[in-house]
């Protein structure tokens, strides 16, 4: 009796150094794998979420744009120009890391464009124009001003359209290659 119970006590004690031995080469290598496919999934979702919160910069600095244009006119009787961008009080840089904003008057009386133009060509990121005229509402016929932004419908780098004016139909309406987002 004394014999079985020392060869089972022997038994316990190598079965227990096999399970302190930790993880084999192959477990190892099965994580490392899975770890490995599931970045490679996710790694092209987070580089697109990065840009979005890139883009989404331009979108509100042009919108604050058209708002300001509209406010600065209904004290001005004019819209304000690149040259006293600083007069539209947004507190806002004309260059940021990701876009140069500017504002284009070629028809300063009836309105103005506001535009996020991509500092880096080569980036993957999308240009946006803001568009602001003197129009009138059609059910009152009164004169009032009307705002609208656009979004380029592809980044600058996938052959996604230049930064131009919005011509100022009688509809203000979004330029080629661009998306109304907001009127």
């Amino acid at each position: 009796m004394k014999t079985e119970l020392k060869a089972k006590f022997l038994q316990h004690i190598l079965n227990k150094k096999k399970e302190d031995q930790g993880f084999t080469l192959i477990e190892l290598l099965v994580v490392i794998i899975i770890i490995g496919i599931l970045s490679a999934i996710a790694l092209p979702s987070f580089l697109n979420q990065a840009n979005k919160a890139k883009q989404s910069e331009a979108k509100t600095y042009v919108g604050s744009m058209n708002r300001a244009q509209q406010a600065y006119y209904l004290e001005n009787n004019q819209f304000a120009d690149s040259s006293n961008f600083s007069n539209l009080g947004l507190g806002v840089a004309t260059q940021t890391v990701n876009y140069l904003y500017s504002i284009s008057t070629t028809n300063a009386s009836s309105g103005v464009t506001n535009q996020a133009k991509t500092v880096i060509d080569k980036a993957p990121l999308k240009s946006y124009i803001g568009g602001v005229k003197i129009g009138t509402v059609g059910a009152t016929s009164e004169a009032t001003t009307l705002g609208i932004l656009c979004e380029a419908k592809e980044a600058k780098i996938s052959g996604g359209a230049e930064v131009t004016d919005i011509p100022f139909t009688d509809d203000l309406s979004c330029p080629a290659n661009y998306v109304s987002l907001a009127k």
